[in-house]
Parts: structure tokens; C-alpha cells; sequence
């Protein structure tokens, strides 16, 4: 019993979980998790016992995932074990994929139009001529950029590119040049060429291309961590369709209205109504255009004029030339991002649900603006019992991003620790909390591995139960 309790204990350890284990019963153990909703720890009871209801807010799939991603989907996939192998709860776990989103169009028309670019063999001289073209937008927009992080990136690329385009200037013409620098200038060439020929693509079937790949290598890498499936998979792009009705319900019950094509959530009208409060998770967030914008989407930066307040967000998003687009009453266009995860929750969980999960990064504004939109639609005041969000994965003490082009992809990750070391990195510290990704880390993570797996017949018991989270 004492190695029992010392192994639950060595679990609990992160302060968003708490396990009881006095008795040997599960069913008289008591489970708190950390809910974001209410910023402390509740006991949890799921709406139906034995089973549990959870959706989980999936990856965007335009790029290889990266260990931010993999820390999300492990801590989970641990508490989902702990559900379902230890209190014996039968979780309906449903995970979606999302492959329509702005980045997505982004990527995939950047890369097309630079593969092609490419393929067509430019002279040195004529390439650098378009770089230095492409160079100048760039450089504006690194300057304007207010995200210091970011900025930082974009500068960095900037300083890359003149230093290559310095050192071609000094050398002799060769095929390695043009290399070097198509590989230097890769993001504001493809930026520049998307700004002049992206709008003319008429070949959407590099969208669905970019995502089938990306999610596929996503499962790969999920499979390779020992994270179980998701019980339910489902895709926007197969829920189209279910986006449009859910829209229009919320249009008729006067929560939203369309304006040139695109459909807005009107946050004034639903803050003001009896029983609904906007942003329940980020309160404080409430009129920070920067998150709203960035939630939006680069390609809707737009439609400010568009909107009866600046808080609003789009529900439908009226798709312009090069885009993907789908019918609706509206007029032809494609899903925002946030009604996306309420839809396809809804449509399998029901209008409540258990528990709702992601990344710490996801609280505002994408799941307040999922609260609201199924709480508008279903006319309630709750719709998931518990919001656990897992914290940030940072990498020399910045954040772990694509955006910021800093991150370790899990495969690389894997070609130097096992997926047991990984998981017992996450495991070891609080899920909640941010994590810097490094040797000491690892180290650490390293260290009780051998310490489990060297135990005797006392320990079995405590080394059994602590390792079967990790494989």
C-alpha cells in the first residue's frame, strides 16, 4: 500500500491533478483536476457515469508537428489512462482535425508557387533581382511586427538574406548560388509570390494535398509516442455542411448577422442577454485585437470594416479569389476556425459535454469563442464541465511555435530519446505549468527511467503502476 500511494503521489505531482488513493477501491477514490473555467480544483463527477465525454481540439495540419504539440497529447493521453485503466470510466474520446484554415491556404499556395517557381530554373541574376524585390515588403513587414519574438524571427531572415546575397556578390556564378539563396530567401520570395499569383490559383486540390500529408504524419508521430487514438476522428472538411446549419441557428436566435458574404458573432448582443457571459476562461483578454486578430486568420485581416464591433469574429468567412471555397447562403465561402471544434463537438458529445482540452495558447480567444457559440446556439449557460489546459513548451525560454520557426518536430525528438523518456519528461513535472524543453530536462527524465527499471520485488508494485503510463 505504501508503494501504491507513493506512485499516485509521484503522478499528482503537477497541482492541476489530484489523486486520492486511501483505499484500494477506485470507485471510493477521489479525482480533482484543475478546471480553467473556474481557476481551481473541483472534484470530478462526469453528466452520465461510467462514461465520460471529452473533446479535444486537434491539430492544424500544415506543417510537421512539433514537441509543444507532443506535450499537449501525452498529458492527456496519461489522464485519459488514468480515466479509463484506473477509475474504470469508459471515455468517448473525439479529436478533431483541422484542414481548413488560413494558415493552410497560406502554406499550401507559398510552397506550390514556390515549387513551381523553382522548377522553372531562374537565371542568378534574374533571381536576384525577385529577391531583392521580394526582400522590401518583408523587411516592412518585420518592422511593423509587434510580437518581439517574432519580430526577431523575421529579422533574422532578413539579416540571412543580405548576408547571402553579400557573399554570391563576392563569389563566382554556380548552380550553388542559386541553391544558397532560394534556400536563404525561401520566405519572402514565396510571400512575394503569393502576393502577386496567389489569387490566381485555380488548382485547390493543393490544399487537401498539404493537409492529407501533414495529418498523416501526424497519426505517425502520435503512434510513435504511444498516445492512443482518438475513439471519434473527425475533419471540417467532412462537416461543412453541419457548419452551415449550426451558423444559421445561431443567425435566427439573433446572435450573429452577415455582412458582405461573411457571418460575425456579435459578442455585444451576447454579453448582454440573461445567462450568457463573453470569454468565461480569459476575462481579462476581453478587447485584445491582437489574440481576436490573430484568431481571425492573416488572410481575414480585412474584415474589420466589415464588423459591428471589433470583438466580433467570424463564423463564415466569404472566400476570395484562391481560396478554397463551399456553398452556403451566404454566398461561396469557408468555416472560421472557432465554430469549427463547436460544430463537430456538438455533433458527436451532444450539447454538453464532460471535459474540454488543448493548449494553454487555445483559452482565448478560439475556446471562448467556442463557449459562446454553442452556448448561443443551445440557448444554455454551460456547455462543458471542465476546460484542463496544458502549458507551454518552451525552448531556450521561448515559446515553442511554428510561427516563430523554433521548434523541435517530434521525430526529431525521437531520433535522440525514446518515447518512454519523453513521456516521463512531461509526466514529471506539472502539466499546467510551463516546461523548458533541454538536456536537464531530459536528463531528469532519464534518471527515473533507470531508477524504475532497476527496482526490487518491494518496489514492483509502485515501478508496474508508474510505467504503464509511460508506454
Amino acid at each position: 500500500m505504501r508503494a501504491c500511494r507513493a506512485a499516485l503521489l509521484f503522478i499528482s505531482r503537477p497541482t492541476s491533478l489530484c489523486v486520492r488513493m486511501d483505499s484500494s477501491n477506485a470507485q471510493s477514490s477521489e479525482l480533482k483536476l484543475y478546471n480553467s473555467l473556474t481557476r481551481q480544483k473541483e472534484s470530478f463527477v462526469p453528466l452520465a457515469p461510467p462514461t465520460v465525454t471529452w473533446y479535444s481540439c486537434g491539430p492544424t495540419v500544415y506543417d510537421a508537428a512539433h514537441m509543444g504539440h507532443a506535450r499537449s497529447y501525452i498529458t492527456f493521453d496519461i489522464l485519459r489512462r488514468v480515466l479509463s485503466d484506473y477509475f474504470g470510466y469508459h471515455v468517448n474520446y473525439v479529436m478533431n482535425i483541422t484542414d481548413i484554415d488560413d494558415k493552410i491556404i497560406r502554406r499550401a499556395r507559398r510552397n506550390h508557387l514556390l515549387e513551381n517557381y523553382t522548377s522553372d530554373e531562374p537565371s542568378l541574376s534574374s533571381l536576384v533581382t525577385d529577391v531583392n524585390a521580394a526582400l522590401k515588403p518583408f523587411t516592412e513587414k518585420a518592422r511593423r511586427e509587434s510580437d518581439p519574438d517574432k519580430q526577431k524571427m523575421l529579422q533574422g531572415v532578413v539579416e540571412k538574406v543580405r548576408t547571402t546575397l553579400q557573399e554570391i556578390a563576392t563569389e563566382e556564378q554556380s548552380k550553388n548560388s542559386v541553391a544558397s539563396l532560394l534556400s536563404a530567401a525561401a520566405d519572402p520570395l514565396s510571400d512575394w509570390l503569393d502576393s502577386r499569383l496567389g489569387p490566381h490559383i485555380t488548382d485547390k486540390s493543393i490544399f487537401a494535398s498539404l493537409t492529407q500529408r501533414f495529418e498523416q504524419e501526424f497519426h505517425c508521430d502520435m503512434e510513435a509516442l504511444n498516445v492512443l487514438p482518438a475513439d471519434v476522428l473527425t475533419r471540417v472538411s467532412e462537416y461543412v455542411p453541419e457548419v452551415v446549419d449550426y451558423i444559421q441557428e445561431i443567425v435566427a436566435k439573433g446572435f450573429a448577422y452577415e455582412s458582405n458574404g461573411s457571418v460575425y458573432f456579435d459578442v455585444v448582443k451576447f454579453s448582454s442577454a440573461p445567462d450568457h457571459t463573453y470569454a468565461k476562461l480569459v476575462p481579462e483578454a476581453v478587447g485584445n485585437l491582437t489574440a481576436l486578430a490573430e484568431g481571425e486568420g492573416e488572410l481575414s485581416a480585412g474584415g474589420q470594416a466589415e464588423k459591428r464591433a471589433p470583438n466580433d469574429f467570424a463564423l463564415w468567412k466569404a472566400s476570395k479569389a484562391g481560396e478554397p471555397e463551399w456553398p452556403s447562403p451566404w454566398g461561396q465561402g469557408r468555416p472560421g476556425w472557432h465554430i469549427e471544434c463547436s460544430v463537430m463537438a456538438c455533433d458527436i458529445l451532444g450539447e454538453k459535454a464532460d471535459i474540454h482540452t488543448g493548449g494553454v495558447d487555445l483559452k482565448f480567444p478560439h475556446h471562448d469563442n467556442e463557449i459562446a457559440q454553442a452556448e448561443a446556439r443551445y440557448g444554455s449557460d454551460q456547455w462543458m464541465s471542465f476546460f484542463l489546459h496544458s502549458g507551454h513548451l518552451t525552448i531556450a525560454g521561448c515559446k515553442m511555435s511554428k510561427s516563430l520557426k523554433n521548434f523541435i518536430t517530434i521525430k526529431q525528438a525521437l531520433e535522440k530519446h525514446s518515447a518512454r523518456q519523453l513521456r516521463l519528461a512531461f509526466l514529471l513535472h506539472s502539466w499546467s505549468a510551463t516546461l523548458d524543453y533541454s538536456q536537464a530536462t531530459m536528463r531528469e527524465a532519464q534518471y527515473y527511467e533507470k531508477m524504475f527499471n532497476v527496482h526490487n520485488v518491494s518496489s514492483l508494485t509502485l515501478s508496474h503502476f508508474f510505467l504503464s503510463f509511460c508506454v
